[in-house]
């Protein structure tokens, strides 16, 4: 008994021990950044950090980001504007330069400062083969301790969705938190899959086929829930891209008050503009998908609404020749480049290499080209948060078929008859059965579908995009 009391006493002074040398530590980091603030030379200049790691992408998350930034400088004077990164390999100027060629954007350089972190690498999804969410969201507080150590802003803003950086700027920082989440890091839906035993890019076949793992998993994932809406409700103000998305934030971090739902820039007004090209070969009918190489995007899915296109036209061999599927995206890393490569076996497996082409991280001016020689849109990922591609093929005049989920069905695309917009489908047959519709519509109906897709973008605005914004974050700039 002696020495089992003495191991507990042991124990409890160890624990003890750990937990105030944890806390003084915890206290004298934010002594530290208290102390940091206090040293800068112009305390009328409010400092204003956005949290974008992977700044230099290129996609919609980036394109939010920009705009946003540009709205700010143009709203307000006395704001210094830092961007938190984790793009090392990229000067300021190449970055800047990127953006504005992407985009279309001019940005003031002389008012951005990016701040570069060095532990990005903990919050990329292949550093964790298990438990990727929970191996992300602790890398994201690595992450977010070496950012607010290397700066120290007013305004901690999140345009990734990395909610676990903020009780750590809230805390230690003491800064005002805002952020814009694109995609919840966990859904309910995420869970229905988990439990209805659905395999998926996030739920592996040995999991969806073992009772035991499945009941493993939903533990988990109703649990990280829990603390993902605890760390979620240390935002001061919160913008989200969709009604999808509104809906699983409010029902995961339950403050619908600081709730904003704000729609991502879209490049409307010069896309409106554009007049169709001819193709290079005249009677050549191409399908336009953009949108990165992630898994997610379900470009797999693309290839086999094709394959099922082919079945559906057997009896019209002269019209299966002249279409080609045109998929733009831009690749972040090594692994997107290796999925492309992948793609291109599956198209090859498919008997689909000659009508299918696939163009990586093309330019502005480009992407402009293919939009005006493409008479059809696709977008294929399930639970699209909101679907910038989508919104930007519609106002180029493509008719857009879009997975019958997430932003597509509830904000963009309308079926209905008398106000259709464009198509949503679900699998494979739904997609290819949606293209060969369209293929078969009289041109009459088919341009009234356009008109109505062009007229329904307006929205979806930068200037839109630029009122949201600064009403949601006019709370902690004061």
């Amino acid at each position: 008994m002696f020495c089992w009391c003495s191991l507990i006493y042991v124990l409890f002074f160890l624990g003890s021990f750990l937990a105030i040398g944890l806390l003084t530590v915890c206290v004298l980091l934010r002594q530290l950044v208290k102390f940091q603030r206090r040293k800068r030379s112009n305390l009328n200049v409010k400092h204003i950090a956005f949290f974008h790691p992977y700044c230099n992408a290129g996609g919609g998350g980036e394109r939010v980001l920009w705009c946003a930034i540009r709205s700010l400088l143009n709203r307000y004077e006395d704001v210094a504007v830092y961007v938190y990164t984790g793009d090392l390999d990229a000067t300021p100027v190449d970055i800047l330069k990127k953006a504005e060629g992407n985009f279309n954007l001019t940005l003031s350089a002389e008012r951005i400062t990016f701040v570069y972190l060095s532990k990005r690498r903990w919050v990329e999804a292949s550093r964790y083969a298990h438990f990727t969410l929970l191996g992300q969201s602790i890398g994201s507080i690595v992450l977010g301790f070496e950012a607010l150590l290397k700066l120290q802003p007013d305004v901690f803003i999140d345009t990734m969705g990395y909610a676990f950086t903020y009780p750590i700027f809230a805390f230690f920082g003491g800064c005002k938190i805002g952020c814009y989440t694109h995609y919840p890091t966990i859904s309910t839906d995420m869970l229905r899959r988990v439990q209805s035993h659905t395999q998926a890019y996030n739920n592996r076949g040995y999991v969806a086929k073992n009772p035991f793992a499945t009941w493993l998993k939903i533990a988990y994932y109703r649990l990280f829930s829990r603390v993902y809406g605890w760390v979620g409700r240390c935002a001061d103000t919160i913008m989200v891209n969709s009604t999808w998305t509104e809906n699983h934030i409010v029902s995961l971090w339950d403050v619908p008050y600081k709730t904003h739902r704000v729609y991502p820039p879209c490049e409307v007004s010069q896309l409106k503009r554009l007049e169709p090209l001819a193709d290079e070969q005249d009677d050549r009918i191409t399908i336009l998908s953009v949108g990165q190489y992630r898994p997610e995007k379900d470009h797999p899915l693309q290839l086999q609404a094709m394959y099922e296109l082919r079945t559906l036209l057997n009896n019209d061999e002269a019209l299966w020749n002249r279409l080609r599927l045109l998929i733009v995206g831009s690749c972040r890393d090594e692994e997107d480049r290796v999925r492309v490569k992948n793609m291109q076996d599956l198209a090859k497996h498919l008997s689909l290499e000659n009508s299918v082409e696939f163009r990586v991280n093309v330019p502005y001016q480009e992407l402009l080209q293919c939009y005006q020689r493409a008479k059809i849109g696709l977008h294929c990922m399930w639970n699209e948060h909101f679907g910038i591609s989508v919104v930007d093929c519609m106002a180029a005049g493509l008719i857009m078929v879009a997975n019958r989920s997430g932003g597509p069905l509830m904000d963009i695309i309308e079926t209905s008859e008398g106000s259709q917009n464009g198509y949503l489908a679900f699998d494979a047959y739904d997609y290819a059965r949606c293209i060969a519709t369209i293929l078969y519509n009289t041109p009459e109906y088919n341009l009234k579908i356009r008109e109505a897709a062009r007229a329904s973008v307006d929205r979806f605005s930068e200037k839109e995009f630029e009122n949201g914004f600064l009403r949601a974050i006019s709370p902690i700039m004061d």
